[in-house]
């Protein structure tokens, strides 16, 4: 007789994992500020993994994949606020320093 239980992943756990490190690694390789928006995702993705999760926690494995995904989605989302900041600064000196200067 098998008693042994068959676990499932969580539904849109590894979605959630995927979305986070791809906020990170768009946020400072490619897309700047635009990362923020697959952190968003990501941040969507694991909210509806963990409410999978509680539902029926005895049915799930990988809950850790939730909480990694839900980090590195806040890690990617902090950057891309943190290259926005720096963009408007940026970007603001350069009109500031053209808008002062005196070219006679």
């Amino acid at each position: 007789m098998d008693n042994s239980v068959e676990y499932k992943s969580i539904p849109g756990a590894s979605n959630a994992l995927t979305f986070g490190i791809l906020s990170i690694v768009l946020t400072l390789f490619c897309c700047g500020p635009f990362g923020a928006i697959f952190s968003i995702i990501g941040l969507s993705n694991a909210k509806k993994a963990k409410n999978f999760y509680e539902a029926n926690p005895g049915n799930y494995r990988g809950y850790e994949n939730v909480n990694t995904g839900k980090i590195l989605s806040y890690i990617g989302l902090a950057l891309a606020v943190i290259l926005l900041i720096f963009t408007i600064i940026y970007f603001g000196l350069i009109i500031a320093f053209f808008a002062t200067a005196d070219f006679q």
